[in-house]
């Protein structure tokens, strides 16, 4: 009889802690949505202040940054009416009494209109939806050519460049000097555009005119631009850019390869991009990277050509073992530092020194002058040119800026020959001078191109010395060995 009092007695007790905690998460749940409803309420109270405070904080944050994208067909780029409408965001979740847990929910209605003015006195506004599409309020932005594109790239551009790293914004609150704080750079990259090959012809008649916009982030001051080379699919530039770099982790190395339409808009041909982690630091990479339509997307399966490259990343760390040759300062004599130093920002020196240098030479050009000895020592698995499967190859050597020319013997019935010749070139400006080896078959009526190598002499300067094995870009296959050997004479700082 006591056990079964017990048991009812225990049972009554738990029925009614259960009853209990089952009230008090009903009282507690209603706190809870209470409390959301009053923060939601308050929030919908003040959400015109703070639609006026942050529309203000954006436009003078993002103004600022168009202008430094806006392309050259616009005057200027202001908002005109900058909203984030009328409906408050929302707040959701599960507060307590220690923490408040809440996530924020917005379907908002915000109006932004972008004052558009053209170099020609045509003012466009343009609205542009959360959706990232464009239109123009009254009137159909594809009507003027170029508009649409212009900015469709700039918005773009500024988006990417604004939120991602390295970007990094400081807003003082207390008056200091908080430069500390800013993003630096942290190293420079050198990069050579040596080259195209197989680029899509995008003219109807004749070839199309490329050429190139290389950046690291895509600012206006930063972005580089090549010269055009007309009515060719094959260009080689030759060109130098020297680029700072923030972040080696996250940047890349943006090329975008156009044709040159004149007065209108020039049309892409394809785009490449290569991180800057891959690049060993004071190392010279030469690179082939492949066109493509869109870098987001990366697949296509339509050939848009190749672009060659040469890059050196040197890290702003002062280790001596990173070396740059484009560096002024890069192999200075002793004599040659102390000279440096004595002279005076203007180019003038003291009277021990030497002569005033003209004064229209530029303060930032190195002149590398020196003996490069090029010995092609031998071909491998060369195209059959002959109907007997053979062929007749010889190479010819070209200095492209001095013109320089040599050429090695024939060789007959081969598609591996052995030459072992060398070649002594006097070269004048060797960071900016480019070799280029062109194989040829020999027959009766003349001679017939297989393909060609083209490098520059950075490597060779860096190393004084080495041997590789190069593709024949151009041929179906084949390779050449080359030694290069390089003895410098002077360093020259114009």
């Amino acid at each position: 009889m006591g056990f079964v009092v017990g048991w009812i007695m225990g049972f009554a007790l738990g029925f009614g802690l259960i009853v209990g905690f089952a009230r008090y998460q009903n009282t507690r749940s209603k706190r809870r949505t209470d409390l959301l409803n009053w923060l939601n309420h308050h929030i919908e109270k003040i959400w015109p202040y703070v639609d006026e405070a942050a529309s203000e904080i954006i436009r003078n944050s993002v103004e600022p940054i168009l202008e430094q994208y806006r392309p050259a067909i616009l005057a200027s780029l202001k908002f005109s009416k900058l909203t984030l409408g009328t409906v408050a965001p929302q707040f959701t979740g599960e507060p307590n009494e220690i923490v408040m847990e809440l996530d924020m929910q917005w379907d908002g209605n915000p109006n932004i209109v972008l004052d558009i003015k053209t170099k020609v006195g045509l003012a466009l506004p343009v609205q542009r939806d959360l959706d990232f599409t464009l239109k123009v309020v009254g009137g159909d932005i594809s009507s003027i050519p170029g508009i649409s594109d212009a900015l469709e790239d700039t918005i773009r551009d500024a988006i990417e460049d604004s939120i991602t790293w390295p970007m990094r914004n400081i807003v003082p609150i207390l008056p200091g000097d908080y430069s500390y704080l800013e993003v630096k750079a942290v190293g420079i990259l050198e990069v050579k555009l040596i080259e195209a090959k197989e680029l899509t012809n995008k003219d109807i008649i004749g070839k199309s005119d490329p050429f190139a916009k290389i950046f690291i982030r895509p600012l206006r001051d930063r972005t580089k631009t090549s010269k055009t080379i007309d009515n060719q699919i094959n260009p080689i530039w030759n060109e130098h850019f020297e680029f700072e770099v923030e972040d080696v982790s996250t940047q890349h190395l943006t090329v975008k390869i156009y044709d040159d339409e004149g007065v209108q808009a020039a049309e892409l041909i394809g785009c490449a991009q290569i991180p800057l982690r891959n690049l060993e630091p004071g190392e010279v990479k030469d690179v082939w990277l492949k066109l493509v339509k869109d870098l987001d997307i990366q697949r296509d399966n339509k050939n848009r050509g190749q672009v060659h490259l040469e890059l050196m990343y040197c890290p702003l760390s002062g280790e001596s073992k990173f070396r740059n040759p484009f560096d002024p300062d890069f192999r200075l004599t002793s004599l040659e530092k102390a000279l440096k130093q004595v002279t005076s920002d203007d180019g003038s020196a003291d009277s021990s020194g030497p002569p005033k240098p003209n004064s229209s030479m530029k303060s930032d050009v190195v002149i590398v002058r020196g003996v490069l000895s090029v010995t092609v020592v031998s071909g491998e698995d060369l195209p059959v040119t002959d109907f007997m499967g053979k062929s007749d190859p010889f190479v010819v050597l070209t200095m492209k800026k001095s013109e320089q020319k040599n050429k090695t013997r024939v060789l007959n019935d081969t598609l591996n020959p052995v030459w072992n010749q060398t070649f002594d070139f006097v070269v004048e400006d060797g960071l900016h001078e480019l070799l280029i080896l062109e194989v040829y078959d020999h027959d009766t009526f003349g001679k017939d191109k297989m393909g060609r190598c083209i490098m520059t002499l950075t490597r060779a300067i860096l190393e004084g010395e080495f041997t590789d094995t190069f593709n024949i870009e151009g041929a179906k296959s084949g390779k050449l060995t080359l030694h290069l050997k390089w003895t410098s004479q002077t360093i020259i700082k114009e």
